[in-house]
C-alpha cells in the first residue's frame, strides 16, 4: 500500500491538505508544482521591507477546516476590528461591528449607512444564520445576493453603502450576482469569527501545512503538460507513471478534454503603495462606495506591524475591473486615494501590482461539501480545488481532504 505512486498536481492549499491526509493514511505522495514555491494563490513576497500578499486575503477564524488544520496561536493571527470605514463621495464614517452585534451600533454612525430597520434586519439575519448548519445554508435555493438582500427587506441605502462594497471585495464581482448561499455562509462566518491575517503574511498558512508533512516529496518548477489515464507528461518532456493522481489545479489545464467546461474565473488587481503613515489608523478595512476603480483599502501594518519593517505604512488597494495599462491604472488609483484621504496623490509611492486572472472560481452550483465519488473522474484520477465547492479557504481545504479520502477508500479491500 505505502509503495503506491500517488502524484498530486499543484502545491496550493488543496494539494497540501490532500498530501497531509494521504500521509496520515500511510502513503508517501509526490507533489508536482509548476512554480518555485508552495501556496498556489496564497503567497507572500518580501519587497523593499514590506510583506506583500498576492491579493488581499483574510482567514476567517470561524472556518471549520481552518480550525482543524491550523494552529492559530502559532500563526500569531492578527485580527481586523469588526466593521468598516466607509468612504463615499462626500464623507467618511465608521460602522462598528455590523454583523457581530448590529443592535449595539451607535445610532448616528449607522444612520448614514442604513436605516434603523436595517439594523434590526441585520440582527435578525445574524440570529437566523447562526441556527443553520453550513450544510443547510448550501442546500437553500440559490438566487443572486443582490436580489436576496432586496427580498430580505434591506434598504437601497445599506445595500449601496455597505453590502455592495464589502461583498464585492469578497466575491470579486461588482453586481453581487454571486449565489445567496455564499452570502449566507460568509455572513455567518463573519458573525461567528474574526477576519485575520498571520503575523507574517498569508503565505504562512500553506507553510504551516507543509511543515506538517514528513513523507511527501515536492518537485518545484515541474509544470505538467497533460494527464492521460495513469500517465503524467511534464512540460520538460519527462513522463511519469502513477497509480493514483490528484489534480489540485484547474483540471482543464492538464486534461484537454475538459477545456471549455469551466466559467471564466473572477479577477482582481491588487496594488500596493507606501505612505508616511496610515490615514485609517486602525486595523479595519476601508470600503469605497459608488462606482470607482478602488473597491477596498487596508493598511496592512495597522493589522500586523510585521508587514512593514522600514517605518513606512503599507497600503493594499483592490481593483475589481480595469482595462487601463498598469502605469495609467497606478495614476488613476493615486488620484482616487487623494480624493478619499485628502493626501496628495504623489505621496502614495507605488510598490508593486499583482494582476490575478484566477483569483476566485466562478461556480454555478455552490456546495459546502461533496461525496467522495464526485471528485473521482476515472479509476485513477481525482480532483481537488475550491472550484468544486465554493471560492473559500475552507472549501480548498475540504476538497483536498475529500480527494485524499477518495484515494484511500479506493485501496480498501472491501472496495
Amino acid at each position: 500500500m505505502v509503495e503506491e505512486k500517488i502524484y498530486i498536481i499543484g502545491a496550493g492549499l488543496s494539494g497540501l491538505i490532500a498530501s497531509l491526509e494521504l500521509e496520515r493514511a500511510g502513503f508517501s505522495p509526490i507533489i508536482l508544482e509548476s512554480t518555485d514555491k508552495i501556496g498556489g494563490r496564497m503567497k507572500t513576497d518580501s519587497v523593499d521591507g514590506f510583506l506583500l500578499d498576492h491579493g488581499f486575503q483574510v482567514l476567517n477564524t470561524a472556518y471549520p477546516e481552518a480550525k482543524k488544520y491550523l494552529d492559530f496561536q502559532s500563526l500569531r493571527l492578527k485580527t481586523f476590528d469588526p466593521g468598516a470605514v466607509i468612504f463615499d463621495d462626500k464623507d467618511s464614517y465608521i460602522i462598528t461591528d455590523p454583523m457581530r452585534n448590529p443592535l449595539k451600533i451607535v445610532g448616528m454612525a449607522f444612520s448614514k449607512v442604513g436605516t434603523f430597520l436595517d439594523k434590526v434586519k441585520m440582527f435578525t439575519l445574524t440570529q437566523e444564520l447562526k441556527k443553520k448548519t453550513n450544510e443547510e445554508i448550501f442546500n437553500e435555493p440559490s438566487i443572486p445576493t443582490n436580489q436576496y438582500l432586496k427580498e430580505y427587506g434591506f434598504s437601497d441605502q445599506i445595500i449601496d453603502n455597505f453590502f455592495k462594497p464589502f461583498f464585492r471585495g469578497i466575491f470579486l464581482e461588482k453586481n453581487l450576482n454571486t449565489s445567496s448561499r455564499m452570502f449566507e455562509f460568509v455572513f455567518k462566518m463573519f458573525s461567528l469569527g474574526h477576519a485575520a491575517v498571520p503575523e507574517k503574511g498569508m503565505g504562512e498558512i500553506p507553510a504551516m501545512i507543509q511543515r506538517q508533512l514528513s513523507k511527501t516529496q515536492i518537485y518545484f518548477n515541474s509544470p505538467v503538460e497533460k494527464v492521460e489515464s495513469k500517465t503524467i507528461y511534464l512540460q520538460n518532456g519527462e513522463i511519469l507513471q502513477a497509480d493514483r493522481i490528484i489534480i489540485a489545479v484547474q483540471p482543464d489545464q492538464v486534461m484537454k478534454q475538459l477545456q471549455g467546461q469551466f466559467a471564466p474565473a473572477h479577477r482582481v488587481i491588487n496594488l500596493y503603495f507606501s505612505t508616511q503613515k496610515s490615514f485609517l489608523l486602525r486595523p479595519m478595512i476601508g470600503l469605497v462606495s459608488g462606482n470607482h476603480l478602488v473597491n477596498n483599502i487596508v493598511f496592512m501594518d495597522d493589522v500586523s506591524k510585521a508587514y512593514s519593517s522600514n517605518g513606512r505604512a503599507l497600503l493594499s488597494v483592490s481593483v475589481l475591473e480595469s482595462n487601463l495599462a498598469e502605469k495609467d491604472l497606478i495614476k488613476a488609483v493615486q488620484a482616487e486615494l487623494e480624493k478619499i484621504s485628502g493626501i496628495k496623490a504623489d505621496y502614495f509611492k507605488f510598490i508593486k501590482a499583482y494582476s490575478i486572472s484566477y483569483a476566485l472560481p466562478n461556480v454555478d452550483d455552490l456546495k459546502y461539501s461533496i461525496p467522495m465519488t464526485e471528485c473521482k473522474i476515472t479509476d485513477h484520477v481525482y480532483l481537488a480545488g475550491d472550484y468544486l465547492l465554493n471560492g473559500s479557504i475552507n472549501a480548498a481545504m475540504t476538497s483536498g481532504r475529500t480527494a485524499a479520502e477518495a484515494v484511500v477508500y479506493s485501496y480498501m479491500p472491501t472496495h
